[in-house]
């Protein structure tokens, strides 16, 4: 018993349960389901009673910590309830540990194992958010921005030298394609019989288009000579994005993350370099200087 409290000690726990119960009453009204509400308003209950057997070994009553509850669901409103929820109860690894070793001293850790390993992972299955149905609209539209316009942007360093013509050039190029995207899987998502082909379409063009933004500011904000920092900075931010959103995908999904991060980042840099070549021959084959 003492090793296992060495390790993680009841207050600890009791306040891991305390914040989760705050956090999915929290969450459970951002949701426009029923089900969804009721799902998480049982998981909170859940995490209360947890506490509750928790304060019976540290004789104290605690709070949520209200800094860290804020984050959390300023962050479930931006990224979806459905990835801080998967984030958080893949960081119980450490509770569950405990539970395990000291199951036998402290008769209440059973149910409460049970419940972790069990019940709520269930209950966590049942959630259907919104968002994570168009995952797929959203990889097509930002995968489609990282490999076009960083390829674009790269031929353009060196073709223009000019980081304001540059950048005139990609947000045109970027703002075409995205309105092209947007067109072309709406009438795709349309032609294969899909009732929300309009919501499909304003995923992707949404994700395409704020890619394209974040390519463009180092274009935007350099100095006209610093054109190869500007592409620089932005094979670095391409390479940012596609960690983030491959981090989102694997919390929120449960997909492997190194796998998809390599190949995404292996295709955009990729083809950012045959078009880096590709700017310098042709500038060098057609003599134009800007």
């Amino acid at each position: 018993m003492e090793a296992g409290s060495d390790k993680i000690s009841f207050r600890i726990l009791q306040q891991q349960e305390v914040d989760g119960a705050a956090l999915y009453e929290r969450i459970a009204r951002l949701t426009k389901e029923e089900s969804e509400w009721e799902t998480l308003q049982t998981i909170s209950r859940e995490e209360s009673r947890h506490a509750a057997t928790f304060a019976k070994y540290t004789g104290c009553k605690l709070k949520p910590r209200h800094f860290w509850l804020f984050w959390n669901i300023l962050a479930a409103r931006i990224l979806g309830y459905t990835f801080i929820i998967q984030k958080l109860e893949n960081g119980e690894d450490q509770a569950i540990e405990f539970y395990r070793e000291n199951i036998n001293a402290i008769p209440e850790l059973k149910q409460i194992l049970e419940d972790e390993e069990h019940h709520e992972q269930e209950l966590l299955d049942m959630l259907d958010e919104e968002r994570l149905h168009y995952l797929g609209d959203m990889v097509l539209g930002m995968n489609d921005a990282l490999v076009e316009l960083t390829g674009s942007l790269a031929g353009y360093t060196l073709a223009m030298q000019n980081t304001h013509v540059i950048a005139m050039a990609g947000l045109i190029t970027g703002v075409s394609a995205t309105l092209s995207m947007a067109a072309s899987g709406y009438l795709s998502s349309r032609e294969a019989g899909q009732k929300d082909a309009a919501k499909s379409a304003t995923y992707t063009g949404t994700a395409y288009l704020v890619t394209v933004a974040l390519l463009i500011i180092p274009y935007l904000i350099l100095p006209s000579g610093s054109y190869l920092w500007a592409l620089g900075i932005t094979l670095l931010i391409a390479v940012t994005i596609i960690a983030g959103f491959n981090y989102y995908i694997s919390i929120a999904k449960g997909r492997p993350f190194r796998r998809n991060f390599l190949v995404m980042a292996g295709i955009s840099l990729g083809v950012a370099t045959i078009s880096f070549v590709v700017g310098l021959l042709v500038k060098n084959v057609l003599g134009i200087d800007l």
